[in-house]
């Protein structure tokens, strides 16, 4: 341990990985202890799937967003630093930005503050993107090939990812809280070291291993950390007094959600860690240096999804030794009897289905198929899913595959045994099928060119 920390730093307290899942106050307090310059946070991402993008719908609830935000902006209040908070209401749409920006107009008038909000919007019109592709601004992104205008206008909703520029903007045009749309989860702690001077490969670095809060230390659950750059290289400290941080928990999450262990691209460039070196500066903080980030044109990665089918599920537990001794014919077994079966009932009247049935207890996560070397579980749970075009096929493709899902016997000369259900009805409709739609970068002239700034005053909204 070198002892020596740095100097003249900008110091971003990164509360917690995402909004919503649980601020601590004693980390608050810790971060504004230590002389925070700014309180960041990411607010969403694509983690959880299609639906909150397609749907324009927050995956946290109203309630937990808002206890969050209640501590974030009180403490902002009192410490008078700015507040960012990227990608609000989990995909960053237009509406989930407007959620965000209620309950939080909704907390100045119960708590009194007066803040001067700031709101960036990123999502895109689909017919404005398709044009764009047509005049050769947008490239797809591996595996996508193609860069077809119509699979722009299928998509329901399209956001942009910002880079910090607009949030330096905001800030220099006063805000004091910042609400973003759909933004990269780094760009929004990068953000103030970057309007600040800070070293541009130390500020993108330190934003990478912070994007998730505590996830960089050894006790994750203990909160947040703070992110320390300076002229040429940055530390991370956790903000929980119990909690520490030493060169592997910082170096590893280079890797997470990251195909390069060495780069990682940001709208206007690359981060380059290759010659980054880690080192422990005392028990819990971890010093970095040697990180560099190589400008290049500026480009925004578009997110779109869409609904797509419906899908009914069922659900059975199954504890039979001689089924579980011979799984994977059994399986075999049971889709090749439904398929045959709704053939010979429905025929092509439902039109395009698939059914599909996931072994929780031996392959349901992975979809492998397991060696012969691995001992029989115990139980599964079979996971029945019908998906069609209809919510109403899906259902019938269900009901009628109901007796051989709940009632298939290993060998078929055998008596029909009645496996564990734990539904009546057993049928229960899923709904739709969001699919993502999008792989593609759209290239703009500037960094605040597919981005809306707006301004709002709390009193002035709570009068109104």
């Amino acid at each position: 341990m070198s002892g020596v920390r740095l100097q003249n730093t900008v110091n971003v307290m990164v509360p917690v990985g995402a909004l919503g899942t649980g601020v601590r106050q004693s980390n608050l307090d810790a971060g504004l202890a230590r002389g925070a310059h700014v309180i960041a946070c990411d607010a969403g991402s694509t983690d959880s799937g299609a639906a909150y993008l397609a749907t324009a719908q927050a995956k946290y609830s109203r309630d937990a967003v808002k206890t969050d935000l209640r501590l974030l902006m009180i403490a902002q209040a009192k410490a008078g630093i700015p507040l960012l908070v990227g990608t609000c209401g989990t995909a960053g749409t237009d509406a989930t930005l407007d959620w965000t920006r209620d309950i939080a107009l909704e907390i100045a008038r119960e708590e009194g503050l007066n803040p001067r909000i700031a709101l960036l919007y990123s999502e895109q019109n689909p017919a404005d993107i398709a044009k764009r592709a047509v005049a050769g601004q947008v490239t797809p992104l591996a595996p996508i090939t193609d860069v077809d205008p119509a699979t722009f206008l299928g998509c329901d909703h399209i956001v942009a990812l910002m880079g910090p520029e607009p949030y330096i903007a905001a800030l220099e045009a006063g805000a004091d809280i910042v609400l973003g749309g759909r933004t990269t989860d780094t760009a929004v702690l990068a953000a103030v070291p970057i309007m600040r001077g800070a070293h541009a490969g130390a500020a993108w670095h330190s934003a990478k291993i912070a994007e998730c809060g505590g996830l960089c230390t050894r006790k994750s659950r203990l909160g947040g950390v703070m992110m320390r750059v300076g002229a040429d290289a940055f530390e991370i400290e956790p903000l929980d007094p119990d909690n520490i941080c030493d060169p592997y928990s910082v170096s590893s999450h280079m890797l997470y959600e990251n195909s390069d262990p060495f780069e990682l691209i940001e709208p206007g460039g690359v981060l380059d860690v290759r010659e980054a070196r880690y080192e422990a500066v005392d028990a819990r903080t971890v010093q970095v240096y040697g990180s560099r980030f190589n400008p290049r044109p500026y480009t925004m990665k578009l997110e779109g999804a869409a609904g797509g089918p419906f899908q009914t599920i069922m659900m059975v537990g199954i504890q039979d030794p001689k089924v579980l001794d011979d799984l994977d014919r059994f399986l075999a077994q049971m889709e090749e009897l439904m398929a045959e079966r709704v053939r010979n009932v429905l025929g092509d009247r439902i039109g395009a289905y698939d059914i599909s049935l996931r072994a929780y207890g031996w392959n349901a996560v992975s979809g492998k198929v397991i060696g012969p070397r691995e001992p029989s579980p115990r139980e599964i749970g079979l996971l029945f899913v019908a998906t069609a075009g209809r919510q109403a096929d899906a259902t019938l493709i269900a009901k009628t595959c109901n007796p051989l899902f709940f009632h298939m016997p290993l060998d078929l000369e055998m008596e029909l045994p009645s496996y564990g259900f734990p539904f009546s009805p057993a049928e229960i409709e899923r709904g739709r099928v969001y699919e993502f739609k999008l792989n593609h970068v759209v290239h703009v002239a500037s960094a605040t060119e597919l981005v809306r700034m707006t301004f709002v005053d709390a009193p002035e909204m709570a009068h109104g």
